[in-house]
Formats: structure tokens, C-alpha cells, sequence
């Protein structure tokens, strides 16, 4: 006789993750939410007060292999963070306001101490952005996954009126790039840094360059722009917002200036911080590999007319942000 625990899923260890998780969840929740954790479904009342033609704006990604820096350091309470601020950013450059989330986490061995870990960084990172996390999957995977492994994925679901939505149509000739500062690696380009970083250092190793290890540079969250984004579309004239994930910025600005408009990056512009000159030179990566993989220091792309580029960075010095011309938009 084999029982479901001997085969590798344990029951039990998930219904004590979902006693640990409900209150970080509930903690998010506002007057909209309907529904309990634990149901089959996720219920969101769906009125949306001072939108004259409400649009539904959604978005669903993952962390990729940076994951795996957080089971190497044993370190699980920034991930979610992650993960949430990723697609709050995703949702945000087209001018919606974030609603609520759902994650999916699967893993080999379930460990309801470190899947709520997971969730408290959720949770963290709904509460600073003002969403609800309204729901989530926990799967167990004997076989799929190793015994500490994991990975993590979610869904956001945000609401902009339809005559503010942002999707570059108004770009013109002329307009600037100016681009906003990353935390780090941000979520992407993990596989490049792991194989380049990681075969010199450990994660526990101090990196005199960095001013810290190895792991805690690699593990530096992946920050939220929704701030930024809001306070500057109040004040500007904001034709086009990116943000800079895979495909770096050249790649993902293209998907904000498109034909027959052209834009020019001026690489020289900025720094490009530590982490990302010694990814390069210890993996020799060539800067057009690199500049596709990495965010090269730029989280956050606002293309504006040329006449208020200079206003724009002074305001955005005054958020205490570091801003600068990344580039910009020619025929």
C-alpha cells in the first residue's frame, strides 16, 4: 500500500501553508474583495467609481531562474516582491492602477516555512502597490521539481479609463527617452549573470567592487515604478512609458516606437552601474548580448517632447530618483 504522502505530496504541510498564508493575504484586501482564501475562486467587485469606460488591463509572469539565488542564500522574503512589482510595472506603463493579484507556486517538496516567506514578500509588495491578493495555487511536484526547489508565477489584473490609456500611438519625431534607475538585475538576465558571476564567486562571498556578497547584489528586488509613473503623468506630457525587462531596452522600447518612428539609445548617457561591467568582463559578453539580456541600470523608460525633458529630470530629481537621456525618438 502506498499512501499520497509516501508518493512525495504531503497534504498536511499545505493545509498548514494555508493556515500560515491567510492572514498575510487578508492584510491586502479592501472593501472590493469578496471572497475568502481557500475558495476555488477569487471574487472582485467590479465597480470602478470616476472611470467613465473602465478598462481591464492584465499581465501574468515569473521571477525566472533568480529563484534559485534565493534557495542558494536561503533567503525567500524577497521574491514575491519581485514578482509583484514586475508586473505592477508591466500593467502601469500602458497608465492602469493595479487591482489585485494571484500567484502560482510549485515546488518539489512543500515547506510551508519557506512558501510563506514566499507569500509574505506577496503580501509586502501588495500593500505597498494597493492591491488585493485575492488568491493564489500552491502545487507540489515530486519528480517535476528537486526537494528545495521551487518557482513562482502570478497574475495582476489593473483598470486605466479608456481615454488614458498609454500605448505610444503619440509618439512623434523629436521626443526624448529619459530613463529612470534600477535596483539591479531587476527579474531578468539570471541565467546570463549565474554563469558568468557565479563562476568566480560565491553567493556568500564579498565583493569589494559591489560593497556587498555576491548573493545580496544578485538579490537586490526588483523595484516598483507605479509611484513615478503616476506622479509624473500628472504634471508631463507622457507619450510612452517601457519597462525594461528581457529583451533589454532596445527591445522593449520597440514595443512602444513602432514604424515608422525610430529611436536612437545614447549608450554613453549614463553610468552603467558595478554588477553589470563585471557580468561582462568575467563571461566576456559582448556589449550587444549584453545590452539584450541585462536592463544595463535603466528600469523605467518616459518619452516626453523635447521641450519638457529638462523639467521632467529636475522633477524626478526632486523624488530623489536618478534619471537621465537614454535616447531618442527619430524618423
Amino acid at each position: 500500500m502506498i499512501t499520497y504522502k509516501q508518493s512525495g505530496v504531503n497534504i498536511d504541510e499545505a493545509e498548514k501553508l494555508v493556515r500560515k498564508i491567510k492572514p498575510l493575504a487578508k492584510q491586502t484586501f479592501n472593501k472590493n474583495v469578496l471572497s475568502e482564501i481557500g475558495f476555488f475562486g477569487g471574487f472582485y467587485d467590479a465597480k470602478f467609481p470616476g472611470y467613465r469606460n473602465p478598462v481591464l488591463v492584465s499581465s501574468v509572469d515569473g521571477v525566472g531562474t533568480k529563484v534559485k539565488i534565493a534557495i542558494e542564500m536561503d533567503k525567500h522574503d524577497t521574491i514575491g516582491q519581485d514578482l509583484v512589482n514586475h508586473c505592477v510595472n508591466d500593467i502601469g506603463v500602458g497608465g492602469a492602477v493595479p487591482l489585485f493579484f494571484l500567484d502560482y507556486y510549485a515546488c518539489g517538496r512543500l515547506n510551508a516555512s519557506v512558501a510563506a516567506k514566499v507569500v509574505k514578500g506577496l503580501s509586502k509588495a501588495c500593500n505597498e502597490n494597493g492591491l488585493a491578493l485575492i488568491g493564489g495555487e500552491t502545487a507540489e511536484m515530486p519528480g517535476v521539481y528537486a526537494d528545495r526547489d521551487y518557482d513562482l508565477a502570478g497574475t495582476i489584473v489593473g483598470v486605466v479609463d479608456k481615454k488614458s490609456v498609454i500605448d505610444g500611438k503619440k509618439v512623434r519625431k523629436g521626443d526624448v527617452l529619459i530613463g529612470v534607475a534600477s535596483t539591479g538585475l531587476h527579474t531578468n538576465g539570471y541565467s546570463l549573470a549565474r554563469k558568468t558571476l557565479l563562476s568566480e564567486y560565491r553567493v556568500d562571498s564579498y565583493v569589494e567592487e559591489l560593497g556587498t556578497t555576491a548573493g545580496q547584489a544578485l538579490l537586490r528586488t526588483h523595484r516598483s515604478y507605479l509611484k513615478v509613473m503616476q506622479s509624473v503623468r500628472k504634471k508631463f506630457t507622457v507619450r510612452g512609458m517601457v519597462h525594461v525587462t528581457g529583451g533589454g531596452i532596445e527591445g522593449n522600447t520597440v514595443r512602444v516606437i513602432r514604424e515608422p518612428m525610430k529611436f536612437e539609445v545614447f549608450w554613453e548617457n549614463w553610468e552603467v552601474p558595478p554588477l553589470f561591467r563585471m557580468i561582462q568582463k568575467i563571461g566576456r559578453v559582448p556589449d550587444g548580448d549584453a545590452r539584450r539580456a541585462l536592463n544595463m541600470g535603466v528600469g523605467l523608460i518616459l518619452i516626453v517632447p523635447a521641450n519638457e525633458a529638462d523639467a521632467l529630470l529636475s522633477f524626478l530629481k526632486a523624488m530623489r530618483e536618478k534619471a537621465f537621456i537614454v535616447g531618442e525618438v527619430i524618423r
